[in-house]
């Protein structure tokens, strides 16, 4: 926790100046987020300069394991204490909402208007009844992520551009050894990391589908098209034998081993990256489809105001949010932790869109879909289970994702009480 900051005064400064420092100088904030060390080095950044802009206002923050995140705001928000600004995930929202544990952003300070013009569209998510609950700074969008080494390696020059390219290339770059088993994967597999949302927003839309309807009220991807989807998805490990589900444990640590040619991921991935010793490495945007389709997967954490922050810390805290969203705050969180600014004005910079890493990450944000999740842990573990059963049953993918479909439908109908 930091001490809050005292008011150094000039000798001519008047009793009215005096008095309103001191008055300030009692408003003392709380602001949580989970751990991960680019996003803690950020925040302590934007504290720290939001103070000095603010001398009245002391900001402190405190961090938890991810694990235990969700547990701890539970517990302390209902009994007064906690936060009275933190970062939630987008799919949280509404059972933050129907709990009450957080509260409306001012439409004088956050205007609907201004947000819909000024944040890329996904942002939207956040309105409810007319007024934004939650904005981020920084939104995620999915990319291919390649090492260089083992392209090379393998002859390719550079990554692909289509899904036929893609599966071409993960040929090139598997290993097996004579009794069938893997030492090193042309392309990751695991719908416990990113790969469900490749597949709900990204392969089913490439295949002609629409993977929910009514506002993603109704589940929607069992239909031909969507089932084209999950045959190409299941095939990389059933028929073009180039990835294998649980290689290593998890995708990314494959990837970061340097024992996988190729890796969808997140632009959250790239602190991590960097941060590894002999992995080298570029990105590429999402393959598209064979008629030249693309699509992205857009996600983000988002900043709330909770039901603890009223009369002078409210003001607080809504003054500190409006500094954690602004054009400089996204810009920081872009430098420091990799995430992308969730205004276009930031993000599609020359600059920006010219980097090499960040670019293909950015310039997937405009036609990135953003799922409406009611649970997100039950709907991932909905497919899952899906590919468990083609894999370790044999049952079709057909016979496989109509299931899946009855029972995030189901999922979803419990959380509207139907």
């Amino acid at each position: 926790m930091k001490s809050p900051r005292k008011a150094i005064l000039g000798a001519t400064t008047g009793l009215a100046t005096l008095l309103s420092a001191q008055t300030l100088s009692a408003v003392e904030i709380e602001y949580w987020q989970y751990i991960f060390d680019t996003r803690v080095q950020a925040m302590d950044i934007l504290i720290e300069r939001f103070e000095e802009e603010n001398p009245g206002i002391t900001v402190n923050h405190s961090t938890f394991p991810l694990a235990d995140y969700r547990t701890r705001l539970a517990a302390a928000i209902p009994a007064g204490q906690g936060p009275d600004v933190m970062q939630l995930f987008y799919g949280w929202l509404d059972s933050y909402v129907d709990e009450g544990l957080i509260q409306p952003l001012p439409a004088d300070t956050f205007d609907p208007d201004m947000i819909g013009e000024e944040f890329f569209p996904m942002v939207g998510a956040m309105m409810r009844d007319g007024a934004y609950m939650a904005l981020p700074t920084a939104v995620r969008s999915l990319a291919l992520f390649y090492n260089t080494r083992l392209m090379e390696a393998a002859g390719l020059d550079s990554p692909p551009e289509t899904l036929e390219e893609m599966i071409e290339m993960a040929r090139e770059m598997t290993i097996r050894d004579g009794a069938g088993n893997f030492s090193q994967v042309g392309i990751t597999s695991g719908m416990t990391a990113q790969d469900h949302h490749w597949f709900r927003e990204v392969l089913t839309r490439q295949h002609g589908a629409e993977p929910y309807l009514d506002d993603y009220r109704t589940v929607n991807y069992a239909t031909p098209e969507g089932i084209a989807a999950f045959e190409f998805y299941t095939g990389m490990e059933t028929e073009e034998l180039v990835t294998q589900s649980g290689f290593m444990d998890e995708p990314q640590a494959a990837f970061r081993a340097g024992r996988a040619g190729m890796h969808i991921d997140g632009s959250f991935r790239i602190g991590a990256l960097e941060g590894t010793r002999g992995l080298e490495w570029g990105v590429a945007p999402l393959p598209l489809s064979a008629d030249g389709v693309a699509a992205n997967y857009g996600s983000y954490w988002v900043n709330a105001i909770t039901q603890r922050a009223q009369d002078e810390r409210k003001e607080a805290a809504v003054k500190f949010m409006e500094f954690i969203v602004s054009e400089e705050a996204m810009q920081l969180w872009l430098d420091v932790v990799g995430e992308l600014p969730a205004r276009p004005s930031v993000a599609l910079t020359e600059d920006n869109l010219a980097n090499p890493v960040y670019g293909p990450f950015i310039e997937g944000l405009e036609g990135a879909h953003t799922t409406l999740f009611v649970d997100e842990t039950a709907q991932r573990q909905v497919l899952v289970d899906a590919v468990q059963r083609v894999l370790l049953q044999g049952m079709s993918p057909a016979e496989s994702l109509t299931m899946a479909q009855e029972a995030e439908q189901a999922i979803i109908d419990r959380a509207q009480g139907n």
